[in-house]
């Protein structure tokens, strides 16, 4: 799909990631020359021809204060892990929740759910709960803590 010039414009605007300001999108315009909501309706198109995936925010834990961080994850029966992920990743302490494939026989898990406390005692509380929840469907679990924050970053031009 061809991209505008203005499409690149708004790229090279944004791929840092909106202005931290109380109007974003506003403050996007203002350096391209067009209006928030010019800014905000083009993007709105870009996620529905799906020329860019998602626009979200993304929090720094550690910088919240959550410095305890593990992935825990899950060997859930195959026919239950859509239904119970739903459910685990609606969990107020889940940040992100998904199904990936097994690796056997060396790795077991197909659940994986991120969590976040200010402790490991926290996280660990959280998994309890997940536990609880998936009940006989889980066989397995472990949790994985961060070791280093990893840079994520977003939709980045290049020149062809």
């Amino acid at each position: 799909m061809a991209l505008s010039e203005f499409d690149r414009e708004l790229i090279a605007a944004t791929q840092s990631g909106l202005p931290l300001v109380a109007r974003p999108y506003e403050a996007v315009g203002a350096m391209l020359g067009v209006s928030g909501e010019q800014v905000r309706e083009r993007l709105g198109q870009m996620l529905a021809e799906g020329l860019i995936r998602r626009i979200g925010a993304v929090p720094n834990h550690y910088r919240l204060g959550y410095t305890a961080n593990g992935m825990t994850v899950w060997d859930v029966a195959d026919e239950r892990v859509d239904e119970l992920g739903i459910q685990v990743g609606a969990l107020p302490g889940v940040s992100h929740c998904y199904r990936r494939p097994r690796e056997l026989p060396i790795w077991r898990y197909n659940l994986f759910a991120m969590v976040h406390g200010r402790s490991r005692d926290e996280v660990e509380r959280q998994a309890a709960q997940i536990r609880a929840l998936l009940g006989d469907a889980c066989r397995a679990s472990d949790i994985l803590y961060s070791s280093a924050i990893l840079k994520k970053t977003g939709l980045r031009l290049t020149e062809s």
